[in-house]
C-alpha cells in the first residue's frame, strides 16, 4: 500500500541521514589525524552533526472544526492500532494544538499538557517546552491502544470560566460571539479549552524515524496563538489544509486560508501546501453510477481549487473515515474508493524528497565549503609538489654556480614574500575592525535596545493608532539595521577580495574566490514578518483586544521571531568572518613552508649531489600521498551529495528512485 511506500521512504531517508552522519564523522577524524581541524571548523561539524541527529519531518494539519482533520491523521498514520487513536468521533474536536512525535532523548511515552492559564505570561510555547515544570504530564501505555486513546481524549477537554478570566486570557471576543450578536447580552461564563498545547510522545515506527505531526484546532485558536502561524506552520515541511465536501469552502474556511495558511506558502520551508477535500463519501449516492459520482467529486475539486487559487493537482478528494475503516478491516476496495492512497503517495513522492533536498542544502552550506577549502588546499599542494619536482629534475647536471644563483634568487623571493605577509597581517587588523562594526550592528544587545524602546512606546500609547505606529517603527528599525549590515558586508568583501588578488598576482598563489556573506535571506524573513505584522495591526480583532494582551501577543509572536532572525544573522556573519580568510591563510602557510624547504633543498644539493635524487624520490612519494588524500576528499564530497536510496514501490513491485 502507499502508506507502506511512505514508511519505506522514511526508512530510506533515515538510512541516508545515517550515511551522512558517518561521512561527517569520518571527515572530522580525517581532519584530526592531519592536524587540520581548527576549533571553528570542529564546532561547525559538531553543530551539523547535532542538526542531523535532531532533524524532524513536520507535517501540519490545519482545518476549521468538524472537517475530519484528526480522523485524517488517524487514517494516514495510525490505522495499525485497529481503532481511532486520536479522539475524532462526533462531538469530539481538537481544542488545543497537539504535537505527535517520539522523544529521542528520554525515549519515554507521555502526554504533556500546558495549562491554558499560561497565556497570562509573556512567554512563548517554545520557551515553555524547555521548562517541563509548567506541564501536566501523563504516562501513555503503548501496550494498550484503548488506554492510549482514552488518555488522549484529554486534549479535547474544556471548562467554563467567568467572562473576566476569558477576556484576560484573550479567549473571548464579542465580535465572534453569535449569541451576543443576537441578544446583545454578554455571557457570565465562557467555555474555553483546558489546555494551551499538547505534546504527545510514543514509539510509533514513523515517529521514531523523525516524523512530527502538528494537529491544529480552528480559526479562533490560530488567531489566539499567533506563534502557530508565525513559527510552527512556516517551519513545517508540508501544511495540509482540510475542507469538508459536505460543507464546501465556508467563510471561516476562507478566512483561515487567507489569514493563516496561504500567506505562509511562499516560505522556502513550506513548498508543499496541500488541500484535502475530506468527506467525499457524503457525495456517494446509491442511485448514481460511479462515473456520475466521480464527476460530482471532480466538480467539487475544481471549485475548491478556483476559490483557494491553487493548482487542481494540489487538491486531494478523500474520505478519511472510509479510508480508516478500509485499513482496519483490510477492505482494499473501500480503501481504494476512499482515495486516501493518492494523498499518501504525494507525501511519499513529493514531501519527503523535498525535505531531503532542504537538509542536503543545509549540510552543503554548513560543511560543503570546508570540504571545498580542504580540497583546494590539497590540490594546491599537489600542483606545488609537481612544480618542485619539475624544478629539481631540471637541476640534474647543473653546476654549483647555477645552484648558488638559484639560492640567491629564492632568498630574494622569500624576503619579498615575508614583507607582503606583514602587510597581510595589517589587512587582517583592518578586517577585524570592519567585522566588529558589522557584528555590533547585528548583536542581540543592540536589538534588545530596540525591543525595549518599542515595548516602552507601546505601553505608553493611549490609542490603537499609537500601538500600530510603534509596531511599524520597530520593523522599520530592524530593516534599517539589516540594510546597514549589507553595506558593511560589501565593504568588507571588497577588502577581502583585494587581499586575495594581491597574493595571487604577486606570488602566483592559485586564484581563490572568497566566500560571500549576504543578508538577503534574513531581509526576506523580516519582510515576511512585516507582512504578518501588517495583518496583525490591521486586523479588526486587534482594535478590540485589550492593550496589555495585544502587546503580549505582538512580542511573543512577531518580536521574538525577528530577534531570532538577528541571532541567526549574527551567527552566520561571525562564521563567515572566521572562515573567509582561511583558504588564503592556508595558502600563505603552505607557500612559506615550500619556500623554506626549497632553500633547504638547494643548500643540501650544493653540498651533496646524492641529496638531489633523494629529494626527487621524496617528492614523488608526497605527490602519490596527496593524490590519495584528494581521492578521499572527493569521496566524502560525493557522499554528501548522494540522493535518497532507491525503494521498492509496494504497489507495482518495481524500484522507484527517490528524487534527489
Amino acid at each position: 500500500m502507499a502508506q507502506d511506500q511512505f514508511s519505506q521512504r522514511m526508512r530510506a531517508y533515515g538510512a541516508w541521514k545515517a550515511d551522512v552522519l558517518q561521512t561527517l564523522e569520518e571527515f572530522q577524524q580525517w581532519l584530526d589525524k592531519r592536524e587540520l581541524n581548527e576549533s571553528e571548523n570542529d564546532l561547525r561539524i559538531y553543530e551539523t552533526l547535532e542538526a542531523l541527529r535532531k532533524d524532524r519531518l513536520t507535517l501540519a494539519f490545519v482545518a476549521e472544526f468538524s472537517r475530519g482533520k484528526t480522523e485524517l491523521i488517524n487514517a494516514i498514520f495510525f490505522a495499525s492500532y485497529g481503532q481511532r487513536l486520536l479522539p475524532s468521533e462526533a462531538g469530539r474536536t481538537t481544542m488545543c494544538p497537539s504535537e505527535l512525535f517520539f522523544d529521542r532523548e528520554t525515549k519515554q511515552s507521555y502526554l504533556r499538557l500546558l495549562p491554558i492559564e499560561t497565556r497570562r505570561e509573556e512567554r512563548s510555547i517554545s520557551d515553555y517546552k524547555n521548562d517541563p515544570l509548567h506541564w501536566v504530564s501523563m504516562p501513555l501505555d503503548t501496550d494498550s491502544p484503548e488506554q492510549m486513546a482514552e488518555s488522549l481524549r484529554e486534549v479535547v477537554k474544556t471548562k467554563r470560566v467567568p467572562l473576566k478570566i476569558a477576556r484576560a486570557l484573550g479567549l473571548y471576543d464579542e465580535s465572534q460571539d453569535s449569541q451576543f450578536k443576537k441578544t446583545g447580552e454578554l455571557p457570565e461564563q465562557v467555555e474555553i479549552p483546558m489546555w494551551r498545547h499538547a505534546l504527545i510522545s510514543f514509539p510509533h515506527p514513523l515517529l521514531q524515524q523523525g516524523l512530527v505531526i502538528l494537529d491544529t484546532p480552528g480559526l479562533n485558536a490560530l488567531g489566539n496563538e499567533p506563534e502557530l502561524t508565525v513559527n510552527m506552520l512556516p517551519s513545517a515541511q508540508a501544511v495540509m489544509f482540510v475542507l469538508g465536501a459536505d460543507t464546501g469552502v465556508t467563510r471561516s474556511d476562507l478566512d483561515m486560508w487567507e489569514q493563516h495558511v496561504h500567506r505562509n506558502s511562499s516560505s522556502t520551508h513550506n513548498k508543499n501546501l496541500v488541500v484535502a477535500l475530506n468527506k467525499i463519501d457524503t457525495l456517494w449516492d446509491d442511485l448514481k453510477d460511479n462515473s456520475a459520482i466521480n464527476a460530482s467529486i471532480d466538480t467539487q475539486r475544481r471549485k475548491v481549487a478556483e476559490l483557494l487559487g491553487v493548482n487542481g493537482n494540489r487538491v486531494f478528494p478523500v474520505s478519511a473515515q472510509k479510508g480508516l475503516v478500509g485499513k482496519v478491516r483490510n477492505d482494499d476496495a473501500l480503501l481504494e474508493r476512499s482515495r486516501l492512497l493518492a494523498l499518501e503517495s504525494f507525501l511519499a513522492d513529493e514531501v519527503l524528497p523535498n525535505k531531503h533536498d532542504v537538509l542536503r542544502d543545509y549540510i552543503v552550506k554548513e560543511v560543503g565549503g570546508l570540504l571545498d577549502d580542504t580540497h583546494h588546499t590539497f590540490d594546491t599542494r599537489l600542483q606545488t609538489t609537481a612544480k618542485e619536482l619539475e624544478n629539481l629534475r631540471a637541476l640534474r647536471g647543473k653546476n654549483a654556480d647555477v645552484i648558488q644563483h638559484l639560492m640567491k634568487k629564492s632568498r630574494e623571493e622569500q624576503s619579498t614574500y615575508l614583507r607582503n605577509v606583514e602587510g597581510f597581517q595589517s589587512s587582517r587588523r583592518v578586517l577585524q575592525s570592519a567585522a566588529k562594526t558589522m557584528l555590533d550592528a547585528l548583536s542581540l544587545d543592540s536589538f534588545d535596545k530596540l525591543i525595549n524602546k518599542t515595548r516602552k512606546d507601546m505601553t505608553g500609547a493611549w490609542t490603537t493608532h499609537g500601538l500600530k505606529s510603534s509596531m511599524q517603527v520597530f520593523f522599520d528599525g530592524a530593516r534599517e539595521t539589516m540594510d546597514q549590515v549589507a553595506h558593511q558586508a560589501e565593504q568588507t568583501r571588497t577588502l577581502i577580495r583585494a587581499t586575495y588578488r594581491k597574493f595571487h598576482e604577486e606570488h602566483g598563489l592559485p586564484a581563490v574566490t572568497p566566500k560571500v556573506f549576504s543578508v538577503d535571506q534574513f531581509n526576506m524573513e523580516l519582510h515576511r514578518l512585516l507582512e504578518e505584522a501588517d495583518a496583525f495591526r490591521n486586523s479588526p480583532v486587534t482594535a478590540m483586544t485589550e492593550q496589555s494582551f495585544l502587546i503580549k501577543k505582538f512580542f511573543i509572536s512577531l518580536v521574538s521571531q525577528a530577534r531570532n532572525v538577528f541571532f541567526r544573522a549574527n551567527q552566520d556573519a561571525d562564521n563567515w568572518l572566521k572562515e573567509v580568510m582561511n583558504p588564503l591563510v592556508q595558502q600563505i602557510k603552505d607557500h612559506k613552508r615550500v619556500m623554506e624547504k626549497r632553500l633547504d633543498t638547494l643548500r643540501r644539493i650544493s653540498e651533496s649531489r646524492d641529496t638531489l635524487e633523494g629529494k626527487i624520490n621524496e617528492l614523488e612519494g608526497l605527490r602519490r600521498e596527496t593524490r590519495q588524500e584528494l581521492e578521499t576528499i572527493n569521496r566524502l564530497r560525493d557522499a554528501l551529495q548522494r540522493p535518497l536510496p532507491e525503494i521498492d514501490d509496494s504497489q507495482t513491485g518495481t524500484p522507484v528512485a527517490a528524487a534527489g
